[in-house]
């Protein structure tokens, strides 16, 4: 009998994943794991929470469809993006969000990025696109890119105060796909 595949597929890191610059702000990633599925699970959870408040599901429905649809949207993650960091943010040593990361050879790609919401509007966010800015520039990669659903407009400001622009031509349902460039290494 064989041994189930992971949850987490096995990917080499990356040279550019370099972390250590995360710990000045009290923070680390880590790859996830198979026992990190039910805090990723209650995380992913928390951002269905506004639109299943409007449907009067009994509480073990409501987890079982939460628990499906993480389940879905991990297994889509798995399957297209390769090779990917499936990452565990940390702070004290404590998960506290998650951080997919997607690469080839032209771009980086910010797959996820959710913080619990106990911790939002702290600078945690601002501090993991600063960081994932400083590895798109050293992989020396065209852009870093990311979707964020239209309809959130906190995000996107944010992003838009860190240089990045949205794409007209690729929109893709109800997200739009926002992209920031490194800039031109300098000639000396």
């Amino acid at each position: 009998m064989t041994a189930p595949a992971p949850v987490f597929p096995t990917t080499a890191p990356a040279a550019w994943l370099d972390t250590s610059g995360l710990a000045q702000a009290g923070l680390a990633l880590r790859p996830a794991t198979d026992a990190d599925l039910p805090f990723l699970r209650a995380l992913y959870a928390q951002t269905r929470a506004a639109e299943l408040d409007a449907v009067a599901w009994p509480e073990p429905a409501r987890r079982a469809f939460c628990d499906g649809q993480f389940l879905l949207q991990h297994r889509h993650y798995a399957a297209h993006y390769v090779p990917a960091a499936f990452l565990v943010v940390l702070r004290a040593g404590a998960p506290i969000g998650r951080l997919t990361l997607h690469w080839t050879a032209e771009e980086l790609r910010i797959v996820d990025i959710l913080l619990d919401t106990a911790v939002r509007g702290q600078g945690i966010g601002s501090t993991l696109l600063r960081w994932a800015q400083d590895a798109a520039t050293v992989a020396g990669v065209m852009r870093l890119c990311l979707h964020v659903e239209w309809r959130n407009d906190g995000a996107r400001r944010l992003y838009r105060r860190f240089g990045f622009r949205e794409d007209a031509a690729a929109i893709a349902g109800t997200h739009r796909w926002m992209t920031w460039r490194p800039p031109e290494p300098s000639v000396s």
